[in-house]
């Protein structure tokens, strides 16, 4: 299996970085606690990642309706919780994996499993893409 090399940020501010980061953050970060209202198979923290990565994203589902779903089990129409629902395993499933190129690859099958054909799921894309903005440009 090849090595992933992600690139997103330039490694031109990190040394200055690494010298104001404080010495114990990463012992706070492992200190975190899940939250009260999160239990054995649900919790509260993915479903709020969730919820208002997808609204980024358009959709228009509200943090009380998708925890009402997921904690209490209260039915909404399907189109209306489906992709969050994937969003969350994705999640799930990213926070128990390393990451790899083939959990990447999972991750995808699961937040895309309503947005694309089976085939198209945890693949790479090959061609191009664009977007139609509002005012019918394509960029």
């Amino acid at each position: 299996m090849k090595s992933l090399s992600l690139k997103i940020l330039s490694t031109s501010l990190w040394k200055e970085y690494a010298e104001n980061i404080e010495a114990n953050l990463f012992h706070k970060f492992e200190s975190l606690k899940e939250s009260e209202l999160s239990t054995e198979n649900f919790s509260f923290y993915v479903s709020v990642s969730a919820v208002f990565s997808s609204k980024i994203e358009g959709e228009g589902i509200d943090l009380d309706s998708f925890l009402k779903h997921k904690k209490l089990g209260v039915s909404y129409q399907p189109y209306y919780t489906r992709k969050i629902d994937d969003l969350y395993e994705a999640y799930v499933f990213a926070q128990n994996h390393s990451l790899t190129e083939k959990t990447l690859a999972e991750v995808h099958r699961h937040l895309s499993k309503n947005l694309l054909h089976t085939s198209k799921q945890g693949v790479y894309r090959s061609g191009n893409m664009f977007v139609m903005t509002a005012d019918g440009k394509i960029e």
